[in-house]
C-alpha cells in the first residue's frame, strides 16, 4: 500500500500462528482505512482468502477514543499525565485474557480440591501464572497483575479456609498476604517490562 497507509505485520516465524496471518494497518482518515480495507479484501480472493468479518474492525484511536484487541493485548491511546496534549500507546491483557487466567485459576482452587496439600496446589499454579505473565509483562500490565494476584489471594485462601473448616477468605487475619509469600504463590505484582514509549499528538 502506498501513500499515508502503512501495513505492519506483527507476526514472526517461529511463533504458533503462520507469519503474516495478522496485520494492522495504519490510515489518518476513516475513509483511508476503508480503502484498505476493501483493497486488503481484493488482493486476498484471488488467493482464496478473507477478511474475517468479525475480527476486521476500524478503530479510532485518536485520543483514545476507541481501543482494540490484537494477540490478547487491549491497545489504547492515554493521555500523558506530564506533556498536555500527547497521547502514548498503552497495552495491557484485554478482558478476553483476564477472563481466561481468572478461569484457570479458579478451576485449580475449585472446592473440589480441598483435599489437595497446599504445596501441590502451589506447584501447579505457579506454571499457569509465570507462563501467562511472562507473555504480558511487555506491555503497561501492572493494574492487570494486580488484579489477578488479589483474584489468586482470595481463591487460595478460601481454599485453605475450606481446608480449615471454616467460611470465606480469612485473608485479614490469618490468611494474608505474608502467608501467601511464604507459601510460595508467584505474584505478577512487579514483573512488568515496559517498552520504549511513542508519544502521539
Amino acid at each position: 500500500m502506498s501513500g499515508d497507509v502503512h501495513v505492519r505485520f506483527c507476526e514472526s516465524r517461529g511463533v504458533r500462528f503462520p507469519p503474516a496471518t495478522h496485520l494492522i494497518v495504519l490510515c489518518p482518515t476513516r475513509q483511508r482505512a476503508e480503502q484498505a480495507r476493501d483493497l486488503a479484501g481484493a488482493t486476498l480472493a484471488p488467493l482464496g482468502l478473507r477478511l474475517h468479518p468479525d475480527k476486521t474492525r476500524i478503530v479510532d484511536i485518536r485520543k483514545g477514543a476507541e481501543g482494540f484487541d490484537f494477540l490478547g493485548f487491549h491497545h489504547r491511546m492515554v493521555a500523558s499525565w506530564k506533556h498536555r496534549g500527547r497521547y502514548w500507546l498503552n497495552k495491557w491483557p484485554s478482558p478476553r485474557a483476564m477472563a481466561s487466567i481468572r478461569s484457570k485459576v479458579r478451576d485449580l482452587t475449585a472446592p473440589s480440591r480441598v483435599g489437595l496439600d497446599m504445596n501441590v496446589v502451589v506447584e501447579q499454579l505457579n506454571p499457569v501464572l509465570r507462563g501467562w505473565g511472562a507473555y504480558f509483562r511487555q506491555g503497561n500490565s501492572s493494574a492487570k497483575f494486580g488484579h489477578v494476584d488479589h483474584y489468586v489471594q482470595e481463591r487460595v485462601a478460601r481454599l485453605a479456609s475450606r481446608k480449615h473448616g471454616l467460611s470465606g477468605c480469612n485473608w485479614s487475619d490469618r490468611f494474608t498476604w505474608d502467608w501467601l509469600g511464604n507459601l510460595g504463590i508467584h505474584r505478577l505484582t512487579g514483573t512488568v517490562r515496559y517498552p520504549a514509549a511513542h508519544a502521539w499528538r
